[in-house]
């Protein structure tokens, strides 16, 4: 039996809204689990202000851990176009050298996807979308890994494609499970939804996983903050969803993939203010 390697995989901190109890028990959590890798899948920050990238580069670098890091939808700039169209990453330039990073573990290695982009011909522009190029990068790494070696695809948006109600989420996501069920794809590590998820998704050339992380902010959806931690034991991906209120994994985790991040709401229900958290019962399944 191969070691186990133990990996943290964290989404949705949103510096500028963040839980700073739920990121210092992270904090914690790794200099006691101290795992091999951490794969944060992206949105650090909530408007991707000077001062949020600021707080966000101070906490990942006093990780004593591998760090890679997904480019999520709200790390784009919001309020500087120009910017946003020109030189949309510079503001991750401090810990450039972990953004869509590589990370090469013992018979595992973890693979980005790039899935934000700064403008789409739809709206929002917040849903994911795997362009040619993005599937193409992705592919081209997996193909030059050892024979054999397993791989952990990390994302910012989830793969799903359409929803049940033929709602479109993130364009190119069935094309790019096609291809990545071809090779040696344990699962696609994924956040923007704010709950943690782990499905099969079915597709023409077979079986893929996704895992969902949920999120370190105070912006939760139907459960608490959460992240996930993951071991590999050479034959066996486990995934418990560690939470400050010990809700079990299977109770943190939904059974499909939603439209957005946005708390659920009954019609006529009005909307809480942004940084107002609503009461939060784990989710009957």
């Amino acid at each position: 039996m191969a070691e186990t390697t133990t990996l943290f995989h964290l989404s949705d901190i949103h510096f500028g809204l963040e839980d700073r109890r739920a990121l210092d028990w992270v904090v914690g959590e790794l200099a006691a689990r101290r795992p091999s890798a951490v794969a944060i899948t992206g949105d650090l920050t909530m408007r991707a202000r000077h001062r949020e990238f600021a707080a966000a580069r101070q906490w990942i670098g006093a990780l004593e851990a591998p760090v890679t890091v997904e480019v999520g939808n709200h790390d784009m700039p919001y309020f500087n176009l120009i910017e946003r169209f020109t030189t949309p990453y510079q503001r991750f330039r401090e810990i450039q050298n972990l953004v869509e990073r590589e990370i090469d573990l013992p018979g595992l290695a973890l693979v980005p996807l790039k899935t934000s982009t700064r403008a789409q011909w739809r709206f929002p522009w917040s849903n994911g979308w795997v362009t040619d190029k993005a599937l193409r990068h992705t592919l081209d790494a997996i193909d030059a890994l050892p024979p054999g070696k397993q791989v952990l695809v990390t994302a910012h948006h989830p793969l799903t494609e359409f929803n049940e109600r033929g709602k479109r989420l993130t364009i190119g996501g069935t094309r790019a499970l096609e291809a990545l069920a071809g090779r040696n794809v344990l699962a696609v590590l994924s956040g923007h939804i704010h709950d943690a998820f782990d499905i099969v998704t079915e597709t023409a050339k077979g079986p893929v996983r996704m895992i969902g992380a949920g999120t370190l902010s105070r912006r939760i959806r139907s459960t608490p903050p959460s992240f996930n931690e993951l071991r590999w034991d050479g034959e066996t991906l486990s995934v418990e969803v560690r939470n400050l209120q010990h809700v079990p994994t299977p109770a943190m985790q939904i059974d499909e993939v939603p439209e957005d991040a946005m708390p659920p709401r009954e019609p006529g229900e009005p909307v809480a203010p942004i940084g107002q958290v609503p009461a939060v019962d784990p989710p009957v399944h």
